[in-house]
Protein backbone atom coordinates (compact mmCIF):
# COMPACT_ATOMS: atom_id res chain seq x y z
CA UNK A 1 0.00 0.00 0.00
CA UNK A 2 1.42 3.17 -0.90
CA UNK A 3 1.92 5.79 1.37
CA UNK A 4 2.06 10.03 1.38
CA UNK A 5 5.95 10.28 1.66
CA UNK A 6 6.15 7.96 -1.35
CA UNK A 7 4.08 9.80 -3.24
CA UNK A 8 5.99 12.91 -2.58
CA UNK A 9 9.14 11.48 -3.11
CA UNK A 10 9.00 9.59 -6.27
CA UNK A 11 10.55 11.17 -8.87
CA UNK A 12 9.71 10.65 -12.60
CA UNK A 13 11.16 8.96 -15.12
CA UNK A 14 11.30 8.73 -19.11
CA UNK A 15 7.67 7.04 -19.48
CA UNK A 16 4.41 7.02 -17.23
CA UNK A 17 5.21 4.98 -14.05
CA UNK A 18 2.67 3.00 -12.57
CA UNK A 19 2.99 3.32 -8.49
CA UNK A 20 0.69 0.40 -7.44
CA UNK A 21 -1.85 1.02 -3.91
CA UNK A 22 -4.55 -1.64 -3.91
CA UNK A 23 -7.36 -3.44 -5.27
CA UNK A 24 -6.71 -2.08 -8.65
CA UNK A 25 -6.00 1.97 -7.63
CA UNK A 26 -2.76 3.17 -8.47
CA UNK A 27 -1.56 6.76 -9.33
CA UNK A 28 0.18 7.05 -12.99
CA UNK A 29 3.71 9.33 -12.81
CA UNK A 30 4.02 11.25 -16.31
CA UNK A 31 7.63 12.41 -17.28
CA UNK A 32 6.64 15.93 -16.76
CA UNK A 33 5.99 15.16 -13.01
CA UNK A 34 2.47 15.13 -13.10
CA UNK A 35 0.34 12.48 -11.02
CA UNK A 36 -3.34 10.93 -11.73
CA UNK A 37 -4.99 8.67 -9.98
CA UNK A 38 -6.50 5.91 -12.17
CA UNK A 39 -8.49 2.35 -10.75
CA UNK A 40 -8.20 -0.68 -13.28
CA UNK A 41 -11.46 -2.72 -12.64
CA UNK A 42 -13.78 -4.89 -15.18
CA UNK A 43 -17.21 -4.83 -15.84
CA UNK A 44 -19.40 -7.51 -18.63
CA UNK A 45 -15.58 -9.31 -18.70
CA UNK A 46 -13.93 -5.88 -20.17
CA UNK A 47 -11.45 -4.15 -18.75
CA UNK A 48 -11.75 -0.74 -17.80
CA UNK A 49 -10.03 2.27 -16.54
CA UNK A 50 -11.26 5.27 -14.36
CA UNK A 51 -9.82 8.25 -13.53
CA UNK A 52 -9.97 9.88 -10.19
CA UNK A 53 -7.98 13.19 -10.38
CA UNK A 54 -4.89 14.85 -9.98
CA UNK A 55 -2.82 14.49 -6.84
CA UNK A 56 -2.43 16.44 -4.53
CA UNK A 57 -6.23 17.93 -5.52
CA UNK A 58 -7.35 14.42 -5.03
CA UNK A 59 -5.78 13.05 -1.59
CA UNK A 60 -4.77 9.32 -1.04
CA UNK A 61 -7.14 8.65 1.65
CA UNK A 62 -10.09 10.48 -1.01
CA UNK A 63 -9.00 8.37 -3.52
CA UNK A 64 -9.57 5.02 -1.34
CA UNK A 65 -12.89 6.00 -0.81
Amino acid sequence: MLTDSQIRSAKPSDRPRKLTDARGLYLLLMPNGSRYWRFNYSYSGRSKTLAFGVYPDVSLVRARV
